[in-house]
């Protein structure tokens, strides 16, 4: 959410196609670098080094926090350049201001505010539930149920007898 914050650009006079204005600059892969390495370094008893995997520490490291808070913030940018509306995104703003999509745009665009409650809105929350919310519960569901097993060790269904 925190790189639509630049919807306020509105209020002062940017336009949606300035650098500044809507899916600009907070879209961009570096914005999405900048915040990640502030939201890492802001972690209390992180570690600053690369992470030894044979360690049973659960102290997380400053550098998987980074790219974890890089990916997740670049996210917001990458489901919006899947929806069909607006001018694009500015993935490589400051540097440049070109917009781009990804060829394939299956998602409803979401109104700008107070349309987002309105019947269309609800069109717009269907179109997230099929292509963001239902792949993410599938990949978490995934994820906790491989989660543990240990390696080379196939899943297999419990039989009670």
């Amino acid at each position: 959410m925190l790189p639509d914050v630049d919807v306020i650009s509105f209020a002062f006079g940017i336009r949606y196609e300035d650098m500044f204005g809507h899916r600009g600059f907070t879209h961009s892969i570096f914005f999405a670098a900048v915040l990640g390495a502030v939201a890492a370094w802001q972690i209390p008893n992180a570690k600053p080094q690369i992470p030894n995997p044979k360690s049973q520490t659960s102290n997380p490291n400053r550098a998987v926090l980074f790219l974890w808070f890089t990916a997740v913030t670049l996210s917001h940018g990458l489901l919006d350049a899947l929806t069909n509306g607006g001018r694009g995104i500015a993935f490589f703003a400051p540097f440049s201001n070109h917009r781009y999509f990804f060829p394939w745009r299956p998602i409803q665009v979401s109104p700008i505010g107070a349309g987002f409650f309105s019947p269309r809105g609800l069109l717009v929350l269907a179109s997230e539930a099929v292509w963001i919310w239902l792949p993410s519960a599938i990949i978490a569901a995934s994820a906790r149920m491989f989660e543990g097993r240990p390696k080379g060790r196939p899943l297999r269904a419990s039989v009670r007898r």
